[in-house]
């Protein structure tokens, strides 16, 4: 088969249109066509009002040969590639080791631990928090009456934080192995809609992520895996190598529900702990694991009503089936040095309570599958630099987020309510007292006040100079009623907890650092990606290969 890129049609054409396109494309008589799937389909919005669907499709044809050879320099056309996922390795039969370790049950962990299984390796994957559906009511417990389950909420549990998400699976890691597509093929499997196969941005959502993780929890256990809950991981043991450099042999467990501490012997761990695991980064830090700061950034959740980015967007075309709640992108660069962006962009979703810690504030954005809920949100967000922001070592930047979670606890109230602050008075310089056009969406509430009061001066500084530039991109986006809640700090991983090529740590042998709390992914679908590469690493040294 070839694989052709770049056919563009009209948003509204007739199914004939593509096979169509295809043929004429590739200067071949419709005969010549035996068959073409779609790979991929976008869209081109630049023109609002002639929207283009852009496909990338994989034909059959009669002769591939000859018509490869008519367009030797054309990017567009080229073998379809081989997307299928080969196991690097299968433990023996029989294999009886110690069994591999994963801690954290989110995106990396739960393909990791999959990946270990279908290999033969029956994992045992740990996690502090609760199974999916328990965890969705102490969830909900935060979001309804204020009450933290600081165990079992938004960043720790079954799924991880990507459950309570838009459910992106889209990224820009180099992927030349398509592991994105076993990602995807996976979560066909487990229940996803074919669609996230072939759309150019797929997304699940909250509901179907739910039912997905649980279905891929029964093929691991089926497949000899076991999953261990309200476990947390209080400590290492580690044994000291004649180089200097230590090596897993175990773990020190608390079950959180018994009250009761025990010892696993683990000497092959995968670390897939998420980027709130601070008690996790804290311990590692004392027993040497080598951790450095890296950058992430802070800032506030954004919320305007669909409809404006949709018809900012799409123009005349808004609301049409095949384009779905409009997204966007946004970045500047102001003059302070700072640089202002968009973040984890949630068309059609909600500002989510997204602390793990008690008495402070975080912010996030979720949205179901249908993305039909009335206000989009997005993070607006800072970066913030290491040697710049927090040159007090590798744990410094959770210092600083925790400084910031305190102070939008407080100015939200200290019952876990929000502040919020609307467009137009952070552009003027006055706190807000009321709503305006704009309801917010984050529960339990959201207190009106100055934003200035929990975040740094340059964060507001810059977002000053941003939004009028955001707003001559985006009709509206400046709006004095649009609404700002904050603090959104958790944007990524504020350490990265170092690896060799190997995915070992640099100086704990067969302990494999993965996933976003790492600093190695970004995402359900990176952090996925990096839990499969540490599960072939982990598989890898336990058969010697």
């Amino acid at each position: 088969m070839l694989r052709l890129s770049g056919l563009y049609l009209p948003l509204d054409h007739a199914p004939e249109a593509l096979p169509a396109a295809i043929a004429t494309r590739l200067g071949i008589e419709p005969a010549e066509l035996k068959g073409h799937s779609v790979y991929r389909r976008g869209n081109d919005a630049r023109r609002r009002n002639a929207i283009q669907l852009v496909y990338t499709v994989d034909v059959e044809l009669a002769d591939e040969a000859a018509v490869l050879a008519r367009f030797p320099d054309d990017k567009d056309l080229r073998p379809t590639p081989d997307m299928r996922y080969n196991f690097p390795v299968m433990a023996p039969a029989g294999w009886s080791g110690v069994r591999p370790v994963v801690i954290g049950a989110g995106p990396c962990g739960l393909f990791a631990g999959l990946i270990l299984a279908q290999m033969g390796f029956r994992p045992i994957i740990l996690d502090r928090g609760k199974v999916v559906r328990q965890r969705t009511k102490d969830t909900w417990g935060l979001w309804r009456r204020g009450e933290l389950n600081p165990d079992s909420n938004v960043q720790f549990g079954e799924g991880g934080a990507g459950t309570f998400s838009d459910g992106k699976l889209y990224c820009r890691v180099k992927d030349p192995r398509f592991l994105g597509r076993k990602v995807l093929e996976e979560f066909v499997k487990a229940g996803a809609p074919d669609d996230i196969l072939w759309e150019a941005h797929p997304h699940i959502g909250t509901f179907r992520l739910v039912t997905m993780v649980e279905s891929m929890r029964r093929t691991i256990e089926a497949l000899g895996g076991e999953y261990r809950w309200e476990t947390r991981v209080d400590d290492l043991e580690l044994e000291r190598l004649p180089d200097g450099n230590q090596r897993m042999r175990g773990l020190h467990l608390h079950d959180l529900a018994a009250g009761e501490s025990s010892f696993l012997e683990a000497d092959h761990v995968v670390l897939a702990v998420g980027h709130s695991a601070r008690p996790t980064f804290e311990m590692l830090h004392r027993r040497g694991v080598h951790i450095e700061a890296k950058p992430f950034a802070i800032g506030v959740r954004i919320e305007h009503p669909q409809s404006w980015i949709d018809r900012a967007r799409f123009g005349q075309c808004a609301g049409h089936p095949d384009l779905g709640a409009a997204a966007y992108s946004l970045v500047h660069h102001a003059s302070n040095g700072r640089s202002v962006y968009s973040f984890c962009m949630c068309p059609g979703g909600r500002v989510v309570a997204a602390t793990s810690e008690e008495g402070r504030v975080v912010t996030n954005g979720m949205s179901q599958y249908s993305r039909a809920e009335f206000n989009a949100n997005s993070g607006l967000v800072v970066a913030i630099d290491p040697a710049k922001d927090f040159p007090g070592g590798p744990l410094a930047g959770i210092e600083l987020q925790r400084h910031w979670e305190d102070m939008a606890f407080l100015a939200g109230g200290s019952n876990y309510h929000a502040p919020g602050q609307l467009v137009g008075d952070l552009l003027a310089g006055r706190a807000s007292t009321a709503l305006g056009e704009v309801i917010p969406s984050y529960k339990p509430g959201v207190k009106m006040t100055d934003l200035a009061e929990c975040l740094p001066g340059f964060v507001i500084e810059a977002f000053r100079e941003a939004l009028p530039v955001f707003g001559r991109q985006i009709a509206n986006y400046d709006h004095h009623d649009a609404i700002m809640t904050g603090v959104e700090t958790r944007t990524s991983s504020p350490v990265r907890i170092t690896r060799g090529k190997d995915h070992q740590s640099l100086n704990v042998a067969q302990l494999f650092p993965a996933g976003e709390g790492a600093g190695y992914a970004g995402g359900i679908l990176s952090a996925a990606i990096d839990g499969i590469k540490a599960a072939e690493a982990v598989a890898r040294s336990l058969v010697g290969s």
